[in-house]
């Protein structure tokens, strides 16, 4: 038998097949301004979710996210339902890893794809269309719980989640985690959203996607405190600067309109 009749006679029908979808965790470090000229705005990590307009978990909270199309790629479809859903179009995005266990979603068997996506402050807007009844911002906490649990806190200023879970096993740079209790997010979004996390925080110590956050020209403050907010560890600015002097160029311009002494922008090398 040819390899063009063994083709022909192959019934893909045979076996059982399960659906994919493509879900994806948007951060963003988002900027609020101080009642005074003379403080630094205050930053925190948020997150991109979406309340579910239909079953199942209708009215949840959940990732954007959707069914791959035949005539697309995982990815290509985690960047429409992304803009479908929230109208917020990220510039690229980064592999977390893969979802499989059985029963994970009521529908059958679904196995999601998740990716990660980092956004500048300035893009931050979102507005719910398609499948999704909203399109939220929240703030994010991921902490070690006394019972060495872990708790995933998820707040804005109409709404908590809070999601409890456990590590599972860290293995070649993936932390892969056990929810505990949901907090009310959708399907397994809990672990996803604390695994994704913790993929971005592993990043962000070297160095590989704290740009990302901020605009093309930047200072060396805001770079650090993009990087203290992402791993939630402080350093001092001395070191900072030292580690990150290969990585950074000035750009010959300071900031304006400034209730401090002018500093210094860069831009990445």
């Amino acid at each position: 038998m040819t390899e063009q009749e063994y083709l022909q006679a192959y019934d893909i029908t045979a076996y059982d097949r399960p659906s994919l979808t493509a879900d994806i965790a948007i951060f963003a470090i988002r900027r609020f301004e101080p009642d005074s000229y003379r403080h630094e705005p205050r930053r925190a990590l948020s997150l991109l979710l979406v309340r579910r307009g239909g079953h199942p978990y209708k009215d949840h909270w959940a990732l954007p996210g959707g069914f791959v199309k035949p005539t697309e790629t995982l990815e290509a479809c985690a960047m429409r339902e992304v803009e479908e859903e929230t109208g917020v179009t990220p510039s690229a995005l980064m592999l977390v890893g893969d979802y499989s266990r059985p029963g994970r979603d009521p529908r059958g068997w679904i196995i999601s794809q998740l990716f990660a996506s980092v956004i500048p402050d300035e893009n931050v807007p979102a507005v719910g269309g398609d499948d999704a009844a909203e399109a939220e911002w929240f703030s994010v906490r991921f902490d070690k719980a006394a019972d060495e649990s872990f708790v995933l806190r998820l707040e804005n200023e109409q709404t908590l989640i809070s999601a409890k879970l456990r590590v599972l096993q860290s293995r070649f740079g993936r932390t892969s985690l056990e929810i505990l209790d949901c907090g009310g997010l959708a399907f397994d979004h809990a672990a996803m959203i604390a695994e994704a996390l913790c993929a971005l925080r592993e990043k962000a110590r070297d160095f590989e996607i704290i740009f990302d956050f901020l605009p093309k020209r930047f200072t060396l403050t805001e770079l650090q405190r993009v990087q203290e907010t992402v791993t939630d560890i402080s350093v001092l600015p001395a070191n900072f600067r030292r580690k990150i002097a290969d990585l950074v160029v000035p750009t010959g311009e300071t900031t304006e309109g400034v209730g401090h002494r002018p500093a210094t922008l860069y831009e990445r090398k």
